[in-house]
């Protein structure tokens, strides 16, 4: 069953939980086509809203989830439907867990050298008997693309993570997945720096009242020209719910 779409600030956003969205994602993995899973915050909206080649990438995703906190509560306001946050750097370790326990094959793509191969070492000790068959760091040249393309594809791999950052990571999905023999892609951003211990999430208390974006942003000032789209975001969805 498809989740319910909806479109908020005419950007594409998938009502789902987490439970919800691994059920998609199971879902996906039977069928014959490959689709990507792509996450959906204030700042993606922004950035959609004025790019069309990323507007037109949200709306061929087979699923896009709620990865932040202003788009649910924007939802909610609007009436557009409910939905809760899922945080990609929590569905990405949801799908390996589900990944290890019905044998499905993954590679990692993207993130430095050492932040790569520490992510896999970090997945392979969490989950037991899970199938990493491949990883390649992010710092690759165009040219080599094909090739890392074969090994993708000669690997047997069935999900693919990719973490480039966006909207870089969904360009790449958008050139390079019909090439791809791959059940599942899902672009990760940051989530491998994470993984690798080099970038920390923040406290549970700050993630259970809906801040985690202020804590990276007192650890990473230089993040806050991006934190700019947010009153945009928020002044956008205020105008919308006056006019009705």
């Amino acid at each position: 069953m498809k989740p319910k779409r909806i479109e908020l600030l005419g950007v594409p956003l998938d009502c789902v939980d987490i439970s919800q969205a691994l059920v998609a994602v199971e879902e996906m993995m039977q069928d014959d086509r490959p689709g990507t899973v792509i996450a959906v915050n204030p700042e993606k909206v922004i950035k959609a809203r004025k790019n069309p080649w990323l507007l037109a990438q949200l709306r061929e995703a087979r699923l896009l989830i709620p990865d932040g906190i202003g788009v649910v509560m924007a939802a909610r306001l609007l009436g557009l439907g409910r939905m809760k946050r899922v945080p990609g750097s929590e569905l990405m370790p949801a799908i390996c867990e589900q990944a290890a326990r019905k044998g499905y094959r993954i590679f990692l793509f993207g993130g430095g050298p050492e932040v790569n191969r520490d992510a896999m070492t970090v997945l392979r000790r969490r989950f037991p008997g899970i199938q990493i068959v491949g990883g390649q760091h992010g710092y690759l040249k165009d040219e080599e693309m094909p090739d890392l393309i074969d090994r993708i594809n000669a690997s047997g791999a069935e999900v693919l993570f990719v973490a480039l950052g966006s909207p870089k990571q969904e360009l790449w999905m958008k050139e390079y997945l019909p090439r791809l023999n791959i059940k599942v892609c899902q672009g990760v951003g940051g989530t491998f720096d994470v993984l690798a211990g080099r970038v920390k999430r923040a406290p549970a208390v700050f993630r259970k009242i809906h801040l985690e974006w202020f804590y990276r942003l007192l650890y990473e000032p230089r993040r806050l020209l991006r934190q700019t789209a947010l009153p945009r975001f928020a002044a956008q969805v205020l105008w919308q719910f006056v006019m009705g």
